[in-house]
């Protein structure tokens, strides 16, 4: 691979980001099958996703970046995507949000569910660059099949609060692989300047895991607790921490 064209290169990228992207979309095919979900199980359907995001953000995000680049650098990167995401979190705490069928608070947690996960998918598709733009084919093929294993848990950590706040099957896989789009975007520029991304990783890493970290404190445990109760809504977070954690280990 190191002998080949800048032109090969980036489509060889672009289509290794893209399947990892569309692998996404995988974790939401299971609610076609599911036409609704009973609101008592709203809270747990939040709380469920929270922990498997927290779990993906500590054990994909953290740990890898700390061992890239050490802890100030994911500190900081973590600091800085949770002061982002409280800013946007104001923002639209002081507007009338819709978002398709939902509105107020409702449609302020999906958008920034939506969001922290696509902020998520930017270090993933830098990573993917780097592992192409460093000219060794099996370090890219084995990091590309990881990350697209890695997405299917976290395209169920979509669909789950999606599919319970009344979004389709179809829409469940569509906002799934949306949230994976920077994947196939960014991992050509990356592989194309790899000695300029390779540094931005930890960081990137960092920003994701403060950015989904203050959404799950923020939104979606608050939301676990009203609809489910304290007790319950501590259950789901912990059981959803767990299932993440226990899928990667095993599809990985």
């Amino acid at each position: 691979m190191a002998e080949a064209s800048a032109g090969q290169l980036a489509l060889l990228t672009f289509l290794g980001a893209l399947a990892t992207a569309l692998a996404t979309g995988l974790g939401g095919v299971p609610f076609l099958l599911v036409t609704r979900l009973p609101p008592a199980l709203l809270g747990l359907a939040w709380g469920f996703s929270g922990g498997m995001m927290l779990s993906a953000s500590v054990f994909n995000l953290v740990f890898a970046g700390v061992q890239m680049a050490g802890y100030n650098v994911v500190a900081l990167g973590i600091a800085l995507g949770a002061f982002a995401f409280w800013l946007a979190d104001r923002r639209m705490g002081h507007q009338s949000l819709n978002f398709f069928h939902l509105r107020g608070a409702s449609a302020r947690r999906v958008v920034l569910l939506i969001g922290s996960m696509t902020v998520h998918s930017i270090s993933e598709g830098i990573a993917i660059g780097v592992g192409f733009g460093s000219g060794v084919l099996t370090l890219a093929v084995l990091l590309t099949i990881a990350i697209a294993i890695h997405n299917i848990p976290e395209g169920l950590a979509v669909s789950l609060p999606l599919r319970a706040e009344g979004f389709s099957g179809w829409a469940c896989i569509g906002w799934s692989i949306f949230t994976s789009l920077p994947q196939p975007l960014l991992a050509v520029p990356a592989a194309l300047a790899v000695a300029i991304f390779r540094p931005l990783v930890p960081l990137g890493f960092g920003l994701a895991a403060g950015a989904m970290g203050f959404l799950v404190a923020n939104e979606m445990i608050p939301e676990a607790v009203e609809h489910s109760g304290r007790g319950n809504a501590a259950a789901a977070v912990i059981g959803g921490f767990l299932v993440m954690m226990l899928l990667q280990n095993v599809l990985q």
